[in-house]
């Protein structure tokens, strides 16, 4: 019987992309937290710079339509940015519009991503895991990652999916 193969992490990417550094910009959005009381917002940043990347724009925007799609349009419109990570109003209540910003971009959305996250955090949370909106989609052919606001979910979805396999999925988009 073969051995399955172990999971990549963001150590071991070697088939799924090197270890070049990306440049990335993450976007708190809450309508409780300010820049300098957003522990979800400075995990993510210093989880990318851990690992190497590059954080070129860190915001917190209050959760409005408006404010994700006019604060992301103009990250995503320059050339050093390659991926955009933003934390927070992913959930179900009517505050949280992140997801919706993301549609109303024209984003297409890769569905695997929230699939896999909704999976494992099905262990950490139990069946609350299914009322997240955690999501890929690619907006002006840029990745954005929409995750959900609490720290662990922030540590979750981007040691587990997002850095071991992010540099893969830029370099496909270059393609």
């Amino acid at each position: 019987m073969t051995e399955p193969h172990p999971a990549p992490t963001a150590t071991s990417r070697h088939h799924l992309g090197g270890s070049r550094s990306l440049s990335f910009g993450v976007l708190s959005v809450s309508d409780t937290h300010t820049e300098s009381d957003d522990p979800s917002g400075h995990l993510a940043r210093d989880l990318l710079t851990g690992a190497g990347h590059k954080v070129l724009h860190y915001q917190l925007v209050a959760n409005s339509v408006a404010d994700v799609r006019d604060t992301l349009e103009p990250w995503l419109a320059e050339i050093p940015l390659e991926v955009a990570v933003t934390v927070g109003g992913t959930g179900v209540s009517s505050r949280d519009l992140t997801v919706n910003a993301l549609e109303a971009m024209g984003g297409k959305k890769l569905e695997g991503f929230g699939e896999l996250y909704r999976s494992i955090s099905l262990p950490e949370v139990g069946p609350l895991a299914m009322i997240s909106r955690a999501a890929l989609y690619l907006v002006k052919g840029k990745p954005v990652f929409a995750l959900p606001g609490s720290e662990r979910a922030v540590r979750t979805a981007i040691e587990k999916l997002i850095l071991p396999a992010v540099i893969h999925l830029v370099e496909e988009l270059e393609r």
